[in-house]
């Protein structure tokens, strides 16, 4: 049983110790003769790392450390070429002027180790200067890979002045490499965002992007038949453990914790880090989100004047997609760069191409969802997988009346300066809290009737849900809160029958119930539910 590459980046570390790899040297010899100034976007820990280090060993002259793999059998003439190669996220970035600075001692120091001296100060110069060096010296036109190239920016996205500034800093860092073409050999750029090329790469305007290109969609990542190709074995070893014996089959189950990314909507990958931590902890768990989920993430959801959105179903056209930037951060795009939304359908017969994106797998919509209640009710982790286990069997029980304390705590948990008194708030917030707990919930569900405001289904129950809000004033009494109870609820749940909610569920073979919420305010709410 070959061991598993856990956190490391390597490929030759891979190789020579005998670990797991999946070969993707077939994709490094196409963009090796395909084109000469390549970027990549991809979330954290799927591999751009290790992808970069294949392709630098591919110019090292070593044909021997290929053995096995398809580019060893193919023409490709491994020739040795100069590689300069830069990790973004080891350049400390605090500022723009400690920026500038630390990428100027890197380059320093690397060009100190090739005996190249350069006299310059400004970081675009020694880049410029290093890399005519490393030309002249070698006689051989120099591979540049830079990763990670938008950790400057993302460190500081919430501080703009920073962001800005640090962005200007590597707009001119990387501008350097148009007018370095003549000396490249081939240029390869990685990073997690997606912004926009005016905003960072408004003088590299060769950059070939294949974030989204077909071809490209298994680059990084572990296909599915790799699955069972590769760690079969890993997969026996587990299957005769007591804690796995209840699954039918334990191989569709890892597929649904850790499959389903894609880039092409047709192809779908595992997430490396996530399915190398399942097979070393030996059991199911959100992996790759504990690994480090981008605080910046959830500030900026919070910060958003919509809150939290639905996240099935979402068609974004590739101008969409591309459009993001420090001074118009739109959530959905960040959630697709960063992992948590995915290509589940390409259209790309439309002019732009059309994504319809959605959540992954398994492993990303719980973990997700519990986060996100965390950081909205900002009462902590422990707080939103209780509120999660209470409405859950809740539902499962019918137990109408337990679901309203669980609401009423997590309305109440909600720091007043998130609250807007208008029904379509509380609609919205109670809609993200189902979602985010993980039940299957519609808003605005179509009947013949009309719109309802929710459906919710969960095991043998379905519930047709009405929302409505009038304020009632901070100084009502407990008895003018009780009659305007009663007067909104009546409202409500008349609604519900006369316009025949119900009867486009009836008679399915489930229990079908009727509820009717009040909110008066943050900490008063109030339903009323019929079974039909």
């Amino acid at each position: 049983m070959k061991k598993l590459p856990l956190g490391i980046q390597n490929f030759r570390e891979i190789i020579e110790g005998g670990y797991v790899y999946i070969d993707k040297t077939r994709y490094v010899y196409d963009l090796i003769n395909s084109y000469k100034c390549y970027f990549l976007s991809r979330p954290r820990r799927f591999g751009k790392s290790l992808l970069l280090d294949t392709i630098a060993e591919a110019f090292s002259g070593e044909k021997e450390l290929f053995q096995g793999l398809w580019i060893h059998g193919s023409d490709y003439c491994f020739d040795k070429y100069p590689v300069l190669r830069l990790d973004m996220s080891s350049i400390s970035n605090e500022t723009p002027d400690i920026l500038k600075k630390s990428l100027s001692n890197v380059l320093k120091e690397r060009a100190y180790r090739e005996d190249i001296r350069v006299d310059y100060e400004q970081p675009e110069e020694v880049f410029r200067v290093f890399i005519e060096a490393l030309y002249r010296k070698n006689d051989r036109k120099v591979v540049v890979l830079i990763d990670e190239y938008d950790k400057p920016i993302l460190d500081h996205l919430l501080d703009t002045d920073i962001a800005e500034a640090n962005r200007a800093v590597i707009r001119s860092f990387y501008g350097v490499l148009k007018s370095m073409d003549p000396y490249l050999r081939l240029t390869f750029i990685t990073g997690v965002s997606k912004f926009t090329k005016t905003s960072i790469f408004s003088e590299l305007n060769n950059l070939l992007d294949i974030t989204l290109m077909e071809e490209y969609a298994c680059i990084c990542g572990i296909p599915v038949d790799a699955l069972g190709n590769c760690f079969h074995e890993h997969i026996e070893d587990l299957a005769t453990r007591e804690v796995f014996k209840r699954y039918d089959n334990l191989h569709d189950e890892i597929l649904s914790w850790y499959d389903g990314y894609s880039w092409d909507g047709a192809s779908r990958v595992l997430n490396p880090f996530g399915l190398f931590t399942f097979f070393a902890q030996k059991r199911f768990s959100s992996y790759w989100y504990a690994s480090g989920s981008p605080k910046f993430l959830m500030d900026i959801i919070k910060k958003r004047e919509a809150g939290y959105t639905d996240l099935r179903r979402l068609d974004m056209s590739e101008w969409a997609l591309d459009s993001f930037d420090i001074g118009n951060i739109e959530v959905e795009p960040l959630l697709f760069q960063t992992g948590y939304l995915t290509v589940k359908k390409a259209m790309l017969d439309r002019a732009p191409a059309v994504f319809r994106l959605g959540i992954p797998n398994y492993e990303v919509k719980v973990a997700f969802n519990l986060h996100i209640l965390a950081e909205f009710t900002e009462k902590g982790g422990n707080f939103a997988e209780s509120a999660y286990r209470r409405m859950k069997e809740s539902l499962e029980t019918g137990d109408l009346q337990g679901m309203l304390e669980t609401l009423r705590s997590l309305f109440a948990s909600i720091p007043y300066e998130l609250h807007i008194k208008q029904e379509s708030y509380y609609h919205s917030i109670f809609f993200a809290i189902m979602n985010l707990l993980g039940f299957d919930i519609d808003a605005e569900v179509s009947v013949s009737g009309g719109r309802v405001d929710a459906v919710a289904e969960h095991g043998g129950n379905v519930y047709i849900m009405e929302f409505k809000y009038e304020d009632c004033g901070k100084d009502a009494t407990p008895e003018e809160k009780r009659i305007l109870f009663e007067k909104i609820l009546e409202s409500g749940m008349k609604q519900i029958r006369d316009r025949g909610y119900a009867k486009k569920y009836a008679g399915g073979g489930k229990s079908v119930y009727q509820a009717a919420f009040a909110f008066l305010g943050r900490d008063d709410i109030g339903m009323r539910v019929e079974n039909v």
